[in-house]
């Protein structure tokens, strides 16, 4: 399930109600014609041809679609046709007839039975979403459009169907003259990942808004992360193994100058687009993932890449990369990104997911998460 952050158009969901209501209104009108259209054809047709038993037909479908109240309305004026019908052709009180309209009620009080028992759990399923979307979003939070001068956008899929957030994650923060930026991938996917995006959302929120220096930052994040991850291990032992741990990187950028600062934690390389041209922003010494880095020390030393007015830059997870189509070929993100039109951030993300999806021919595998960038002229 993709969502979208900020570049998805408001109100959707209002114009998905409202064409299902239209859909609704639609079905309830025919099925109407349909009933009424039963007696008015017996007035034409021959005494051995009947029709009456086609009136099941719409009170299906519209106790199917439309909802069991006006189901029962379908069933009502399907009875009233029926017996219209019959009388006719002065046949109301004949075996055939009463065996017809006992069916007729039988099967429809058994469709609206059924469908007040399908709205039943429409209802129920329509809470828990609002429910899990409500503590989701309050998890990853949505991204700013704005932040200094810096236009941003982003992109989030996640593994489990219907859910919208997994073990992807990315956050913003700013200080005095600076945005920070956080982008990872826990360890496992979809919604049994949570407890751990939480834990690193959480660590990176508190450690960024303390202004300290890059490299001090993503250490205190390794150490929160360490101590947050180790509760979610069933045993000791899995802790010291580094069964759980996130891949993360975090950017750096000045307001006032023309560079990014990566310190990288095991995660895939930013991809700049500068003049049409498509780079990875290797980092030279990267550090071991976050909640492994007791297995070797690490500085987190920032790197330092050319960011000009202009530029964009797109961080993202192995939900893109690892993408296959139908032959078992990765996603080229690199060949196809400096092709792709992105004239902004909100452009380039959909461009690439767009492109993704073409590629992939079919439901991707892992949790995804794409962030662009762009600075200012």
């Amino acid at each position: 399930m993709w969502t979208w952050w900020r570049d998805g158009p408001r109100g959707a969901g209002d114009r998905e109600t409202a064409a299902w209501r239209a859909r609704d209104y639609v079905i309830t009108a025919v099925a109407a014609l349909l009933i009424v259209a039963v007696p008015v054809a017996d007035l034409f047709l021959p005494m051995n041809i009947h029709v009456a038993h086609v009136l099941v037909v719409p009170v299906a479908l519209v106790a199917a679609f439309a909802g069991p109240l006006r189901g029962s309305l379908a069933a009502l004026l399907a009875v009233l046709a029926l017996i219209a019908a019959a009388l006719e052709r002065d046949a109301l009180t004949t075996e055939n007839v009463l065996v017809q309209l006992a069916s007729l009620v039988l099967v429809s009080v058994l469709l609206v039975v059924f469908a007040l028992s399908s709205e039943r759990g429409r209802h129920e399923l329509a809470g828990e979403r609002r429910i899990s979307e409500a503590a989701q979003r309050v998890v990853l939070r949505p991204l700013p459009g704005r932040s200094g001068p810096l236009t941003i956008a982003s992109a989030y899929r996640s593994a489990d169907d219907g859910a919208r957030v997994g073990g992807d994650l990315y956050a913003v923060a700013r200080t005095a003259n600076a945005t920070r930026l956080l982008i990872g991938d826990v360890r496992g996917k979809g919604l049994n990942s949570l407890g751990e995006t939480e834990t690193v959302l959480g660590a990176f929120r508190a450690a960024a808004h303390r202004q300290e220096p890059l490299p001090e930052l993503v250490a205190s994040l390794e150490g929160s992360v360490r101590w947050g991850l180790a509760e979610f291990c069933d045993t000791p032992a899995e802790a010291d193994v580094g069964e759980r741990f996130v891949t993360a990187a975090v950017v750096e950028i000045p307001d006032d100058e023309p560079y990014v600062h990566v310190v990288s934690c095991g995660h895939l390389p930013p991809l700049l687009l500068h003049e049409g041209r498509a780079t990875l922003l290797d980092v030279a010494d990267p550090a071991p993932p976050l909640g492994l880095g007791a297995l070797a020390e690490s500085t987190y030393a920032p790197s330092t890449f050319p960011f000009a007015g202009g530029d964009q830059l797109l961080l993202y997870t192995d939900g893109l990369t690892e993408a296959r189509d139908a032959e078992g070929g990765f996603y080229p993100l690199l060949e196809r990104a400096a092709g792709l039109p992105g004239s902004c951030p909100a452009t380039l993300v959909r461009e690439v997911t767009r492109d993704l999806l073409g590629h992939a021919h079919g439901p991707l595998g892992d949790d995804m998460a794409v962030v662009a960038l762009q600075r200012a002229h």
